[in-house]
């Protein structure tokens, strides 16, 4: 394991390093510019249409058989996507599949969300996953989202982003008064419904002298004039709140990037681009992107919905047929990497992490044979045997590679999709980058590891 000690920057040629920084720039702007999962995927489709990738939908419409190289994609309500390239063998001899998920913390807005409060223009929110919801005041956010109206039309929203925008915000209380919120345990400094945003201070410009809350008045005017929705439009809509700006490279050197989401578009923006590199694969390779991973994969888009076993069904039907037992055989003896980001070691600190089996920046993709928490609860450890071969399949092709846990025995632990695909008997391992300040606001990862991850993706689907 010598050679996995050292940083990965050792190792490269400058042609290496121009590849590494020109995939650092592509990951540096997608994330930038696709902040929520309905922003990805639209994206995403776009982009794989330009190499070749077709609407599964077209493909069972008029029950056009699949053959060898065909490229498809099934998309579920602009949230989940999942990209086939057909390979030369049957499928029930199993499929090499990347599993990520587009979802990230953030604040939705809540059903009925405007209000004023003395001349205050505000929005009620409810966070999503897991924040520490301090991180969210006092700093420069933006809307994003979609508002559906009562006939159908779906209406983009996006505030804050451009520089001409103005930008949203929660604010603090001064450290002149805050002696009693400073005495409160960090959890408790702010609460969930504490959470709100300020729209604005403006009153309505009107002859109405009896007309109230001017300022809400004047925002859904300003609302209307510019997307024609009214209040009521706001029930059928999912806007999300999120850190306004783009991702940024960090540190002197530029060996990093910084911004928001990265937990887990660091691994789905990876898998995707691994998908479209494949061609005519030996075996069938998948990209799946998934919804809803960050409060439990439930949900119609999550990974537990029967959206993915659906979609394969579909996919065998346009071969030689489908029959359950097909299914199952192709599911269990397909190949996963679930790709998913863990903690990485921080010199601020160093006792949430044990440093023999933990991941460093600069030092490659992390492989994690288990996450969960405690005594391994919730988790999908992955057999030896499954270890083993992928560590051929690294070594092989020259991927810089190092194992981790998700941090130190009973501090704590989280989840990945892995188990979810587990079920189904296929072996899976968690597999990404090491990220500092995950799930705040800002995250931090190291462009070698990004470039090795990127590398891993590509060795692994090609792999027959």
């Amino acid at each position: 394991m010598e050679k996995k000690s050292k940083m990965a920057w050792e190792n490269y040629t400058q042609q290496d390093k121009d590849e590494l920084f020109a995939y650092s720039e592509r990951y540096r702007q997608f994330i930038s510019n696709n902040k929520t999962e309905r922003e990805c995927v639209i994206s995403m489709i776009e982009e794989a249409k330009k190499h070749g990738y077709v609407d599964a939908e077209e493909y069972i419409k008029n029950s056009t058989p699949l053959k060898a190289g065909d490229k498809i994609y099934a998309n579920y309500n602009d949230k989940t996507l999942i990209m086939f390239c057909i390979g030369k063998e049957d499928m029930e001899k199993g499929m090499n599949l990347l599993g990520a998920h587009i979802d990230s913390p953030r604040l939705d807005l809540k059903p009925n969300p405007l209000y004023e409060d003395h001349n205050l223009a505000m929005l009620k929110t409810h966070y999503y996953g897991g924040v520490k919801k301090y991180q969210w005041v006092a700093m420069p956010l933006a809307l994003h989202g979609v508002v559906v109206k009562k006939d159908g039309t779906v209406v983009n929203i996006e505030i804050g982003e451009d520089p001409q925008d103005p930008v949203l915000g929660i604010s603090d209380l001064l450290i002149h008064l805050a002696a009693e919120q400073m005495d409160k345990k960090l959890k408790d400094a702010i609460k969930g419904e504490d959470l709100n945003i300020c729209l604005g201070t403006l009153p309505l410009d009107t002859e109405e002298k009896d007309k109230k809350e001017k300022v809400k008045a004047n925002i859904l005017k300003l609302l209307n004039d510019k997307y024609g929705i009214c209040e009521e439009d706001f029930f059928s809509s999912e806007l999300q709140v999120v850190p306004a700006g783009m991702a940024r490279d960090y540190g002197v050197d530029r060996s990093m990037i910084i911004g928001y989401g990265q937990d887990d578009r660091s691994c789905s923006y990876a898998s995707f681009e691994a998908q479209l590199e494949v061609t005519n694969p030996q075996k069938t390779t998948v990209c799946v992107l998934v919804d809803k991973e960050e409060i439990g994969s439930v949900g119609a888009s999550g990974m537990h919905s029967k959206f993915f076993e659906n979609t394969i069904a579909e996919i065998l039907g346009l071969q030689d047929g489908y029959s359950d037992i097909k299914l199952r055989r192709t599911l269990a003896h397909s190949k996963m990497l679930s790709s998913d980001v863990t903690v990485g070691y921080d010199p601020n600190f160093p006792s949430a992490v044990e440093e023999k089996n933990t991941a460093y920046f600069g030092k490659g993709v992390v492989f994690m044979r288990y996450t969960g928490s405690r005594g391994k609860s919730g988790s999908n450890e992955s057999n030896a045997e499954y270890v083993a071969y992928l560590r051929n399949i690294m070594d092989d092709n020259n991927v810089i590679w190092q194992t981790g846990e998700l941090g130190r025995i009973d501090l704590g632990g989280g989840g990945t999709i892995a188990y979810i695909l587990a079920q189904y008997g296929m072996d899976v391992i968690d597999c990404g980058v090491p990220v500092h300040s995950m799930h705040a606001p800002w995250e931090i990862t190291s462009k070698v590891d990004l470039y090795e991850m990127r590398k891993a993706y590509v060795a692994f689907l090609k792999y027959a």
